[in-house]
């Protein structure tokens, strides 16, 4: 029986993408992202699962990176859509609909880019499962902590809500730079250490820990706008951490 918790718990990751797709698509964001948010948790949970009644499999690896596809993939993909249809229709350059052979398309072209999120996703997790570089660390950025960068920003939209961040964030080239950058960390040869804890010696583990007090520090101070700045934090520390390990 306890073989199919860990599966079960992926599942859960599973099914709190298809939700957050749901909402994604009907334009609700913020639902979007707190269905994301679970999935995220779920993630977590399953693979400590896995370890702890030491049950993986090699379904179980596969099923992981197929519930991330939708989870952390899908929906950030969906979101960026809806937010760069935002932009365009904030700026009037909006109902440029698709018409071929007759039949139309409901979709702003431009806006369509955002979609690529999800194809840079499917990219990584396929490398991923086949790299047996990122047992103990990451090469790129991984899929879940991209997922929050995007679905952070109609967050900020919603909770933060000042004129200037309205125009950055809902800015088509903004929108569009971002989406580039993302597709590039989810493949860029760019090693990135990992928050898992093989033990809780400090000298050990004293980027772990930095990290995960910045990361309480700037939440108390910035909310939501902490999470673009703890993604950036985390890129330039394994940077640091990277360069130290070569000298």
């Amino acid at each position: 029986m306890k073989k199919h918790i860990p599966n079960f718990i992926t599942l859960l990751n599973l099914l709190s993408g298809c939700i957050a797709i749901l909402f994604a698509v009907k334009g609700n964001l913020v639902m979007a992202a707190v269905f994301v948010a679970a999935g995220i948790f779920f993630d977590f949970f399953d693979g400590l699962a896995a370890r702890s009644l030491n049950v993986k499999s090699d379904v179980g690896l596969q099923l992981d990176s197929l519930a991330d596809v939708v989870t952390s993939g899908v929906v950030p993909g969906i979101v960026m859509y809806q937010l760069m249809s935002r932009a365009l229709l904030n700026s009037g350059e909006t109902g440029r609909d698709w018409t071929f052979s007759g039949m139309e398309f409901p979709f702003e072209p431009v806006a369509l880019i955002g979609l690529f999120i999800t194809l840079a996703s499917a990219l990584r997790l396929a490398k991923f499962n086949v790299d047996d570089r990122q047992t103990d660390s990451f090469i790129g950025l991984p899929t879940p902590a991209n997922a929050l960068l995007i679905l952070s920003l109609p967050l900020i939209l919603t909770f933060q809500p000042s004129p200037w961040i309205s125009s950055l964030v809902l800015n088509i080239w903004v929108l569009m730079g971002l989406t580039v950058l993302s597709c590039y960390l989810l493949n860029a040869e760019l090693p990135l250490f990992a928050l898992k804890f093989s033990d809780w010696a400090f000298a050990k583990n004293k980027m772990r820990y930095f990290f995960l007090i910045a990361c309480l520090v700037l939440i108390i101070l910035l909310k939501f706008l902490a999470i673009p700045a703890i993604i950036l934090l985390y890129v330039l520390l394994s940077a640091v951490n990277t360069r130290k390990e070569r000298i």
